[in-house]
Parts: C-alpha cells; sequence; structure tokens
C-alpha cells in the first residue's frame, strides 16, 4: 500500500469495506485535472451498516471531529458534511470531509452504480465519482471551482476525442466552458449541437459563431448556477448556525 498519507486513509476505509468514493481534489488529480489537495474527500452510503464501518476505519485513523455536525445518517442525507482531523501518525492531520448528498447529482446508489475506478500511487481500483458527476458537484458558488470544471471537461475531450461515444459529445457539448471548445465542437459535431442548442443558450450562439453571444450566455449560466447553489446551501448553513449557538450555550 502507498505510504502516503492520502494512501494511508483509503487503504484503511478499503481495509473496513466502506462504500465511499472519492470526490473532490483528489478525484480531479486522477482524472488528469490537477488539483493540489491536502484534503480526502468522500461521498460514503448514509446507512447504519456503511457508517458502523465508516465509524471503524475512522477509529483506526484516529480521527477527531471537528466543527458540526456529529457524523450520522440523518444529517448525510439533509446535505451536511461532517468533519474530521486525522491524528494517526501515518496521515497526522490530514482532514477528511465526508458527505451523501451531492447538490445537482444523484443519490448514492446512483453514484455508486456510475463510480469509477482508477489508480491512485500503489492504490489500484480506487472508486470515485464518474466524471459526470464531478463535474455536476464541481458546479458550486465557491470561484476556485469553475476554472477546475472547466479543466475536467477540456482534459476529458483531449483524452477521447478520437472516438467518442454520441454520450460523450453531448456531455461536452454540455459542459464546455469556454467559447472555443464550445465552437469547435458545433463545428466537428453539428448534428448534436443543433439537437441540444434549444437546451443550451451557449451552444446556439457557438452554431452561429457569435463569440459575444457564447460569453454572455456562458456569464447568464454560471450566475444561474452559483444561485441556486447559494439557495440550496443556504438553510444548511442556518441549521449549522443553530447547532454551533446550541454547542456554545453548553459549554
Amino acid at each position: 500500500m502507498s505510504r502516503s498519507p492520502i494512501g494511508k486513509v483509503l487503504s484503511t476505509i478499503r481495509k473496513h469495506r466502506v462504500r465511499a468514493l472519492l470526490m473532490g481534489g483528489q478525484a480531479c488529480i486522477l482524472y488528469g485535472a490537477a488539483e493540489f489537495s491536502r484534503d480526502v474527500d468522500l461521498a460514503v452510503a448514509a446507512d447504519e451498516r456503511n457508517l458502523e464501518r465508516l465509524r471503524r476505519a475512522l477509529a483506526e485513523l484516529e480521527a477527531e471531529p471537528i466543527y458540526v455536525p456529529a457524523l450520522g445518517r440523518a444529517v448525510l442525507r439533509r446535505g451536511h458534511a461532517c468533519h474530521f482531523r486525522v491524528q494517526a501518525r501515518a496521515a497526522k492531520g490530514l482532514r477528511i470531509d465526508i458527505m451523501s448528498a451531492l447538490h445537482g447529482c444523484g443519490d448514492f446508489e446512483s453514484l455508486w452504480k456510475r463510480r469509477r475506478r482508477l489508480r491512485l500511487a500503489a492504490l489500484a481500483g480506487v472508486p470515485l465519482l464518474d466524471l459526470r458527476d464531478l463535474v455536476q458537484a464541481k458546479k458550486t458558488q465557491r470561484d476556485k471551482d469553475w476554472p477546475m470544471l472547466r479543466r475536467l471537461v477540456e482534459v476529458d475531450y483531449e483524452s477521447r476525442r478520437g472516438r467518442p461515444s454520441a454520450a460523450r459529445i453531448a456531455f461536452w457539448l454540455r459542459e464546455a466552458r469556454t467559447a472555443e471548445l464550445l465552437t469547435e465542437l458545433c463545428s466537428k459535431y453539428p448534428k448534436t449541437a443543433r439537437r441540444l442548442s434549444s437546451r443550451r443558450a451557449a451552444i446556439d450562439f457557438a452554431i452561429k459563431e457569435n463569440q459575444d453571444g457564447i460569453e454572455r450566455a456562458l456569464r447568464k449560466e454560471e450566475e444561474k448556477l452559483r444561485a441556486l447553489d447559494r439557495a440550496y446551501w443556504r438553510p444548511l448553513r442556518e441549521e449549522l448556525f443553530r447547532w454551533r449557538q446550541a454547542r456554545r450555550g453548553r459549554i
């Protein structure tokens, strides 16, 4: 097994047979869109049997909870994240962020069925979010996620452009984040582009080779998605605030 801190965490998760999918920065690295990250982000099945396995893995890693809420099925299924800091020597200081429900994505069982298995260092077959789900999960209000989202699509296009499936072509057209790439895709795959143009204004402008129109449409699209993410997290953040206030009141 890998001697790296991340390898230690993932090998321990696998040892305890936790159904967990790697996501976040480490998943971006595996897909070739490099992103430095010292965290391990996991999507897990939020059933009691799986969570008990996860607790055993966290105990072996001497992972201490940080922030609120406490790890539990109800909070994970509502969309909250649970955070831990590893104290075991082999991965000391590494942060583990755990979720189950991801905004804009299907439920965990759907994510699990679509999972990919890729190699990370000496770990073969690391289960991680399918690229389509990772791209969806990156459509957040955070500035840092949008360059990574763009890069994920570009890397996938460069690596698969030889003989792409119809589904892959449609994915690129739906998710491309630059006028240059979108114009190229519409030129190469005009039939698919015309079919999807009514669903995405940026495609319609790309077919017409209207660069300014593409840029405007992409900005509006991003603004809308950021607003949707803010709306999704607003009640969850309010709940977190109440929990923190209650915790301070007990101290």
